[in-house]
């Protein structure tokens, strides 16, 4: 898979090295620099091929709110997500204006912060595995049906949402001999260890099953498999 390659803009660099170790604990990405205002952000992105840029609103020489129309003139294509404790709503209308991917509201915990990246990245993997798209695939980006906001209501364990455990059981599916929780990760766009969470939840709710099988070396593996049973109103 790919790098995602990541640009931090942030003037406190205390804050900055928080972020560089939240994306640590991500599979797939690569911090190539860090900026302490706009100046710095955009000589990154003149120098270097940028996919993500984590931006913070308030930098000392120019608001990285106002940076957005510079950027989206020269990189049209780079996606960005806001860090800041910028609470006005002219920044949120002008953010949705130039098409962020996301705005978080400092401070950000650990947890927040993975699950918006580990969602970022599975976007932008399925975007990338896709050549034409159907109501589905525009529904899971743009709205959802009736069904599928009753079952976001469910109180999943933390850790679990539905559209991501809806994306790992359709990968079983496909897959009739059965998946490790690293096939499953990288199909997805997303660690094994967060595969593994939601096989396991899947298996807990008897819509997956596993079974041991000897890999390299003898050493057993977790393989994973679609209920088939729940087609035929069985399980």
């Amino acid at each position: 898979m790919d790098l995602i390659n990541v640009v931090i803009a942030e003037d406190d660099f205390r804050i900055a090295q928080i972020h560089e170790e939240f994306l640590s604990h991500i599979k797939g990405f690569n911090v190539i620099g860090k900026s302490l205002n706009a100046k710095e952000t955009m000589e990154l992105l003149n120098n270097h091929t940028v996919d993500l840029l984590l931006m913070d609103i308030y930098m000392p020489d120019q608001l990285g709110i106002d940076l957005l129309s510079e950027i989206r003139e020269n990189y049209p294509t780079l996606d960005v997500i806001l860090i800041t404790a910028a609470r006005e709503k002219e920044f949120l209308n002008k953010a949705l204006k130039f098409g962020v991917e996301h705005y978080l509201i400092k401070p950000v915990t650990l947890e927040v912060f993975i699950k918006t990246i580990e969602k970022y990245k599975e976007n932008r993997h399925l975007l990338n595995s896709i050549t034409e798209i159907n109501q589905d695939i525009i529904d899971h980006f743009f709205a959802m049906d009736d069904k599928k906001k009753a079952q976001q209501k469910i109180d999943f364990p933390a850790g679990i949402d539905y559209l991501t455990l809806e994306k790992v059981s359709n990968i079983l599916k496909t897959e009739k001999t059965g998946l490790t929780a690293d096939k499953v990760g990288d199909k997805m766009g997303a660690s094994r260890t967060t595969a593994r969470r939601y096989l396991e939840y899947l298996v807990s709710i008897k819509q997956a099953y596993v079974e041991q099988v000897y890999g390299v070396v003898g050493r057993p593996e977790r393989n994973y498999f679609y209920n088939e049973l729940l087609k035929e109103g069985r399980a």
